[in-house]
């Protein structure tokens, strides 16, 4: 099968690098030079780097002071989580996060919990939505930080961050959101939402892997997690991606065109969901009655399993997700379905679909087709081994 004949429905994953980008890379690969260096070799590329960063700012509603590039998501939220622990850990001892966070948040608040901290981690409901008396009841003058996502990269709930913040900050907490999933979709005004931190990948923005960047508000506590060099203001050790953040820095303007492109993918994926709906039995929609990123549909088809659903897709040429592809290759169901209190069967039936900017009305409508045609013939194969099993 040829490359233009697949059609790829996975960009929570990641996103197709934008011909903006890629037609850029070749001048960039020519300034090979350190953009620490004060010689002429290193000139154009800390240009490049101070480019990006006023980009960036710019889209956000910030200063370029408050930007730190990195290499992603992961690495901000850990950053984050472990550097407000270690300012805090004799003075304030509790944490707030969500039960549905990335694994990097999660993951992170787990550790610290084993070096004493105590983390209380908010319930949603089966449509995704936080549990707010839960949250309230349990902020308090302990509480060091909170991290909530903005939106979710399974589901795509989208959370009302500036409502919590404001709750936060009243408590004397910081507040951390990772945006990670959000930048390109929804528009994102950093200065009106007054959190404290945000974390961003230039992969989920149509741009290269293994670039970031950390959002820290002017005067919020911040310990560096990377020792090293002067590079982003002695904030961030270590000889800076610079080719990937030039390319990030490219794609930034982009943003300006988030509203159009958000509708265009809204739309699909309405017109998606109704479809599936109507044409397929046993469908659901998760958190359907909830905000959601415009180009997200979390569903779970009956008496499917999953990972078979993906790989019968995979040969038909689409690319799809059961969940978090950080996750990919664990037989556990996903854990957000499971905190939003989908059984272990329902979950292990999930289908993510996730559009992109470039996604087109033809491909969604060959892509329901198949999945009808697979769908059946699953089910079909599934009723035929239960009777196999059953005249035993």
């Amino acid at each position: 099968m040829n490359l233009s004949e697949m059609i790829y429905l996975d960009h929570n994953a990641t996103t197709p690098v934008a011909q903006i980008v890629s037609h850029k890379i070749p001048s960039f690969l020519e300034g090979w030079g350190n953009p620490s260096s004060i010689h002429w070799c290193g000139r154009e590329p800390k240009n490049w780097i101070r480019q990006a960063r006023q980009n960036l700012a710019t889209a956000l509603s910030v200063s370029p002071l408050e930007i730190i590039f990195n290499s992603g998501g992961s690495e901000g939220n850990s950053t984050i989580i472990l550097g407000v622990f270690d300012l805090f850990r004799k003075t304030k001892n509790h944490y707030l996060c969500s039960e549905v966070e990335h694994p990097s948040v999660i993951q992170t608040f787990r550790y610290l919990e084993t070096l004493g901290a105590r983390v209380d981690y908010i319930p949603v409901n089966r449509q995704g939505a936080l549990d707010i008396d839960f949250y309230e009841k349990h902020l308090s003058e302990d509480t060091a930080l909170v991290s909530i996502m903005m939106g979710n990269n399974e589901t795509g709930t989208i959370f009302p961050i500036q409502e919590l913040a404001v709750k936060a900050h009243q408590a004397g907490a910081l507040f951390h959101s990772d945006c990670v999933q959000a930048l390109g979709k929804i528009p994102l005004d950093l200065k009106k939402l007054d959190i404290d931190y945000a974390t961003f990948s230039a992969h989920k923005f149509y741009s290269l892997k293994g670039t970031g960047a950390l959002y820290v508000k002017k005067m919020a506590p911040f310990q560096k997690s990377i020792f090293g060099g002067g590079q982003e203001r002695g904030r961030r050790g270590g000889t800076e991606n610079t080719l990937g953040i030039a390319a990030f820095g490219i794609m930034i303007p982009e943003l300006v065109q988030t509203n159009e492109k958000a509708q265009q993918m809204a739309e699909l994926r309405n017109h998606l969901e109704t479809r599936l709906l109507n044409e397929i039995s046993g469908v659901q929609v998760t958190a359907a009655e909830q905000p959601r990123l415009p180009n997200t549909s979390s569903l779970v088809l009956k008496n499917i399993d999953g990972e078979t659903l993906l790989m019968s897709l995979d040969l038909k040429g689409f690319a799809v997700s059961t969940g978090a592809a950080c996750s990919s290759g664990n037989p556990e169901p996903s854990p957000v379905l499971l905190a939003m209190g989908l059984s272990r069967e329902e979950a292990q039936s999930s289908l993510r679909l996730s559009l992109g900017w470039s996604t087109t009305r033809e491909q969604v409508d060959q892509f329901i087709e198949t999945l009808k045609a697979v769908v059946v013939r699953l089910r079909n194969l599934g009723g035929e081994t239960e009777q196999k099993e059953l005249s035993r």
